[in-house]
């Protein structure tokens, strides 16, 4: 049986075809240099799911992970230098327009699921583990 980490999981429920999509059209894996653009995006949220503070927390962190990077859609774990320089010279509108884009996917499920939700006859109670820190 393999274990399956929450990371990949998480992963997993990003619809891939847009994301496909937009590195058509941005064309930002036309001169990539060994790491295309999903490893790219999966590389920036491991580091923000694990509040990396450096590329090397960043590419430490995936390769600990050797095993179960074929889960995540990534070949191998990319080096601090290729995270460093795909994170200065690849399109930043290729991640806006695919944020922008699983928005409008995740509140259609989230329509979806509401109506679902209303035919219940009885409270669904679902703990929160979110911790949001202040700034005070």
């Amino acid at each position: 049986m393999t274990k399956i980490s929450l990371f990949s999981q998480i992963i997993s429920l990003l619809p891939r075809n847009s994301f496909e999509k937009l590195t058509n059209k941005y064309q930002s894996d036309k001169s990539n240099k060994g790491i295309n653009s999903w490893t790219h995006l999966v590389s920036m949220l491991f580091c923000h799911t694990v509040q990396a503070s450096s590329v090397r927390d960043i590419s430490n962190g995936l390769r600990s992970i050797t095993g179960n990077l074929n889960h995540l859609g990534v070949g191998c774990a990319p080096s601090k230098s290729a995270i460093y320089y795909i994170n200065k010279h690849r399109n930043w509108q290729l991640f806006r327009d695919y944020y922008n884009d699983l928005l409008a996917h995740f509140q259609e499920q989230n329509t979806f699921i509401r109506s679902r939700l209303s035919r219940l006859r009885r409270k669904i109670f679902i703990p929160d583990a979110i911790v949001i820190p202040s700034d005070t």
